[in-house]
């Protein structure tokens, strides 16, 4: 019913910067945020930032914050991350998200629409 299609991931050097993307079609009605997520080799899969469609209200885990921002177009129904000062940690499988019905933006399991990933790699 929601389908996301990501982009803007790549291989960046440790201090720089990578913007993505997260364009969102179907029934998005419904959906009342979006968050990415990460998930690096052998570890489960973390919120990074989220946002509230309507709102704006946004949330940050505390290893980006300060780093990253998290911003959406609502006429463009398109949510991105703009990624500042990465480090090597930030190297993950960066996946955009979005949820069936309003929660909590940390409410992980609220979010059941995926998009298909996109490889973030932060060399030293």
């Amino acid at each position: 019913q929601v389908h996301l299609v990501e982009s803007g991931g790549g291989l960046v050097q440790a201090g720089g910067s990578l913007r993505l993307s997260c364009a969102a079609s179907g029934r998005t009605s419904s959906s009342f945020a979006m968050g990415w997520f990460r998930q690096a080799p052998g570890k489960e899969r973390d919120l990074v930032a989220a946002i509230n469609w309507g709102s704006g209200t946004t949330y940050y885990a505390d290893s980006v914050k300060g780093r990253f921002t998290i911003s959406r177009d609502n006429a463009k129904k398109t949510v991105y991350l703009q990624m500042n000062s990465l480090k090597p940690e930030d190297t993950a499988i960066y996946y955009c998200a979005a949820p069936s019905r309003q929660y909590a933006l940390t409410y992980t399991n609220a979010y059941v629409y995926w998009g298909q990933g996109t490889q973030v790699t932060v060399s030293s």
